[in-house]
């Protein structure tokens, strides 16, 4: 298993289809990261929940699990459901996020999600973000959906319990989902921290990933 970091994190995109999709798929990474490259810049886009109490949850959420960041969060009102509907709207929100500097970063919905605004989602962001080193979030639905991950991010246990608790604190509307418990969170990063040889981690998916190799010196050209 080999480590491989990025040469520089400048700025992220975060693109959720439903409020609290981000912070629950990765509210470990975006406290990791943001704590490790203070102002860093993060745009989020969520497709639903303009307009009402999730978008008041979200931006809240967000501010939380971004410390320090520069943090803008757009929440867009589509249809909740039909997202496979507006592929074009999906479309032209995510270029126009884009158009506002290259990112170091996307993180989305997983390619594996069954759920059909999950899965219309990731599947817009290759052909957006060709570019890009983008990874696919885990939610745990009872679709069961989850595939084997191929990129892992350790979480020491006092994050892991931060972003439990600060998925309760800000996602009030959500606590009576019969996924939305400490159990739920903790078991799966339990699991994907065995996978990769941590107590805990979250688990993400990536399409392409292109290896860049230093030019050799002080080596005779092949004839």
């Amino acid at each position: 298993m080999l480590s491989l970091l990025p040469e520089r994190l400048d700025r992220m995109v975060l693109l959720g289809a439903h409020c609290d999709d981000i912070a629950v798929g990765a509210g470990g990474a975006l406290l990791e990261l943001s704590r490790a490259h203070p102002g860093v810049h993060v745009t989020a886009l969520v497709l639903t929940g303009g307009g009402s109490l999730r978008e008041e949850e979200e931006r809240a959420a967000l501010a939380a699990f971004c410390p320090g960041a520069k943090l803008e969060v757009i929440v867009h009102d589509l249809p909740d459901g039909r997202l496979p509907l507006r592929v074009e709207r999906i479309t032209q929100a995510m270029e126009e996020v884009r158009g506002l500097g290259e990112p170091d970063l996307v993180l989305g919905p997983s390619p594996h999600d069954l759920r059909p605004d999950h899965r219309a989602v990731a599947r817009i962001v290759p052909t957006v973000f060709r570019d890009h080193l983008a990874l696919g979030y885990e939610l745990l639905k009872w679709e069961g959906d989850l595939a084997q991950p191929t990129a892992f991010l350790p979480l020491a246990e006092p994050v892991l319990r931060e972003k439990i608790a600060k998925l309760h604190e800000h996602y009030g509307s959500q606590r009576d989902r019969t996924w939305f418990d400490a159990e739920t969170f903790a078991g799966l990063a339990r699991v994907r921290g065995v996978q990769c040889h941590a107590r805990y981690a979250e688990a993400f998916h990536t399409g392409k990933i292109v290896l860049g190799v230093a030019p050799l010196t002080g080596v005779d050209p092949i004839d």
